[in-house]
C-alpha cells in the first residue's frame, strides 16, 4: 500500500473511533446530533426522578443537540460542613470545568431549589473560587406543580447571584415548556 492510503485508512479509523467515542457518552438515548459549534452541554439534574418532569424539561431545551446528563442523585454529596468520606464534589465540579454550557433543574420542593442542587450550590462557597467559571454558559430549568410568583423570583435571584459569582454567563431560567423552547434561542446565539 502507498503512503497516501495508508494515512487515508488512519484518518477514516481515528474518525470513526471518535464518533464511537461521542456515541458512548450519549446516556439520553436519544438520536446523535453534532453540535454547530461542538459546545459541551451538561445537565445537572437535581430531580430524585431522573425521567420525570425536570428532565423532560430539559429535553425541551436541548432539542436536537448533544449533552450529558449528571443526576446528582448518583452523587454522594456531603452537606456543607460535612467531612464524611467518599464526597464526590471534586468530580461534580470537574465535569463542570469540561462543560462550556450547564444547564441546571431543579423541581420546587418546600418552595424552593430542591436539597441536591442547593447542596451543590452551597458546597461551592468557600471552596471555589470566585469568577473560576469564567466564559461558561448557565441555564437554569425551575418546575413544580403549582410555584407561586414568590418561588419563582427566589429561585431566578438564587441562580443569578449563584451565577454572578462563580463567573457563569447566566441565561436565563424556564419553569414550562413555553419558557424552555424561547430560552433555547439563547442556546443558538453567538457565546458571549
Amino acid at each position: 500500500m502507498n503512503r497516501i492510503k495508508i494515512e487515508s485508512i488512519l484518518m477514516l479509523v481515528a474518525a470513526l473511533l471518535s464518533q464511537f467515542a461521542v456515541s458512548c457518552n450519549n446516556h439520553n438515548n436519544e438520536p446523535m446530533t453534532r453540535n454547530t459549534k461542538m459546545e459541551t452541554i451538561l445537565f445537572i439534574n437535581g430531580s430524585p426522578n431522573r425521567d420525570g418532569n425536570t428532565a423532560a424539561l430539559a429535553k425541551v431545551l436541548l432539542e436536537g443537540r448533544e449533552y450529558e446528563t449528571l443526576n446528582l442523585n448518583d452523587y454522594r454529596l456531603n452537606f456543607y460542613g460535612q467531612t464524611l468520606e467518599g464526597d464526590q464534589l471534586d468530580e461534580l465540579i470537574a465535569k463542570m470545568k469540561h462543560a462550556d454550557i450547564i444547564v441546571m433543574g431543579s423541581p420546587v420542593y418546600w418552595h424552593n431549589i430542591c436539597a441536591s442542587l442547593r447542596t451543590l450550590m452551597e458546597r461551592f462557597y468557600g471552596y471555589v473560587p470566585s469568577g473560576e467559571f469564567k466564559g461558561k454558559r448557565l441555564f437554569f430549568l425551575y418546575q413544580g406543580a403549582a410555584p407561586t410568583k414568590m418561588m419563582i423570583d427566589a429561585g431566578e435571584y438564587t441562580m443569578s447571584r449563584f451565577a454572578d459569582m462563580y463567573g457563569f454567563a447566566y441565561e436565563g431560567m424556564a419553569t414550562d415548556r413555553s419558557e424552555a423552547k424561547t430560552l433555547r434561542e439563547k442556546l443558538e446565539s453567538t457565546k458571549q
